[in-house]
This record gives structure tokens, C-alpha cells and sequence, in this order.
């Protein structure tokens, strides 16, 4: 499935105006099961263990809604994002300008893979990023080097029980899952521990995400609609009634798997601290 080319008609849309950027951001917030995962740990670390001033990176920033959603938890924090997409930097820094952030939230293009900025952050937060580099150990590394001491790493990604939805009958046999540009279709619990280990990580603590109601949710909310949208630009018109219907469903389901343990799931959600 070639997913860019769809994100790319849905941030323009959505960068017309910041209110509607805003809204966007809002949306992912409220539609994506990794995001609810992702603002509840950064909120707990906020009351938990960052009192004080913070340098943050967000590693593959994106469109910068986690970077946005940082910026509203840590209101001091001075923030970074780094992508490997110039267009989104470009994109983001002019949104961050617009609604006069920009003193502390800044994007720069960066390849993780040679990134390291020795000692400089409490807090890097990495989403949906390493199932895309083949070269992760060698960004472990950077992550590390990068990093303050008693400052926490941050990833969700997909884990190796069909995280990348690479046992779908849907797709051909050339594709290693739904989202083609990953590189693998996910981490077992053990080997991404052992990665980290050798990084120089301690307290390694993983969990599965996207357990059977966040997969129920996640194929009602992101899946099916992304596929329908593939197929045509008709469903652009269709799809806010669709969610209009599904949407009260897939909150509920969201809801169960942030709050419950999954003895195993199709995502995984990591910290890590520097010692």
C-alpha cells in the first residue's frame, strides 16, 4: 500500500490554515491508537519524573503533531524535530512560526542514522520510526550518545506479531505488510531489549500495544478508510460520515487497550533510560 501519497492530500488539505492544522492534529490525537498511548506516557513522565526545564527531540517528526502535543505537556521544554522529508520540515517550521512557537519548537532536516548530538536531551520521542531504518542499532547508539544522563527514550513501533499487518491476504506477495515502506514488520519484546542493552540502555521496560479491541480499532479507523482512499477520491466526501458512525466505537476500543495488559499485540511501546 503506498501510504505517502495519501498523507500528502490530507496535510494539504489540512495546512490551508493553523485552525485547521490544529484540527488535525486533533484528529490524529483522537483517531490514532499510538497516540493515545504515546500522551499518556509523556504525561505520566511529566508527573512522575520531569520537573524542570527540558530539551526534547522528537526523532522522525513528521507532520510535528507530537511535537505540538510535547510543546502543550512541557510548556518549557525547548523542542526539536528531525525528518529525513525536507517538505515536512519546511512545513512544519512555517506552521510552528504561524502560531508563534517557533522560539521553542524548531524542525531540521536529519538522517538518524548519522545524528548525534552529544549530552543534549532529557526526553527523545521516536513514532513509527524504526520499523523504517535498517540501520537501528546504529540509531540506538546515536540515541544514546545523544542523550543526558537519566534521560528517557521513547518509541512505539510495531512489534513482530504482525505489526506491519504483513499476514494480510490483501496484499501481494512482493509486500512485507500494509504500510510498504517498512523495512521490517516489527520487534519481538527480547530483541528490541537486547538492542537497547548494547546501546547502553538500562531500565528497559516494553509493552505490547494494539492489543485484539486496539487491532479491531485500528483496521476501523486507519486501515479500511486509508484503503477505501487509495481506491478513490470519492471516499474523501464519504469518510467524514464513516467516521461520524465508527468513531464513538473505536474511542471505546482505544480506551480498553491503553488500560488494560495485552499478553501479546501487533505494537509495542518502549522506555528506556540513560544511566
Amino acid at each position: 500500500m503506498e501510504y505517502d501519497p495519501i498523507k500528502r492530500r490530507l496535510g494539504y488539505f489540512f495546512n490551508r490554515t493553523p485552525i485547521l492544522r490544529k484540527i488535525f492534529y486533533c484528529l490524529l490525537d483522537l483517531l490514532l491508537l499510538r497516540a493515545w498511548h504515546v500522551i499518556k506516557e509523556l504525561r505520566s513522565l511529566k508527573a512522575e519524573t520531569f520537573h524542570r526545564e527540558l530539551n526534547i527531540l522528537d526523532a522522525g517528526s513528521g507532520f510535528g503533531q507530537y511535537s505540538y502535543r510535547m510543546s502543550q505537556i512541557f510548556p518549557a521544554a525547548r523542542i526539536k524535530g528531525v525528518d529525513v522529508k525536507e517538505e515536512q520540515i519546511e512545513d512544519c517550521n512555517h506552521f510552528f512560526s504561524s502560531i508563534r512557537l517557533n522560539d521553542r519548537v524548531r524542525f531540521e532536516y536529519a538522517d538518524l542514522t548519522k545524528f548525534s548530538e552529544p549530552e543534549t536531551y532529557d526526553l527523545i520521542l521516536s513514532v513509527d520510526v524504526m520499523e523504517h531504518i535498517l540501520e537501528d542499532e546504529l540509531v540506538f547508539q546515536n540515541f544514546y550518545q545523544s542523550m543526558r544522563n537519566k534521560g528517557v527514550l521513547l518509541i512505539s513501533t510495531p512489534s513482530d506479531q504482525g505489526g506491519s499487518d504483513a499476514d494480510d491476504h490483501c496484499h501481494g506477495d512482493q509486500n512485507h505488510g500494509f504500510i510498504g515502506e517498512h523495512v521490517r514488520d516489527g520487534y519481538g519484546i527480547s530483541e528490541i531489549t537486547d538492542k537497547l542493552s548494547r546501546a547502553g540502555f538500562s531500565s528497559i521496560e516494553v509493552k505490547y500495544t494494539y492489543g485484539k479491541t486496539g487491532s479491531l480499532s485500528w483496521r476501523l479507523s486507519m486501515k479500511y478508510p486509508i484503503l477505501m482512499l487509495g481506491k478513490s477520491k470519492l471516499f474523501y466526501i464519504i469518510l467524514p460520515f464513516y467516521y461520524l458512525v465508527v468513531f464513538p466505537f473505536c474511542a471505546l476500543f482505544n480506551y480498553l487497550d491503553v488500560n488494560s495488559a495485552h499478553p501479546k499485540g501487533t505494537g509495542l511501546l518502549v522506555k528506556a533510560v540513560k544511566k
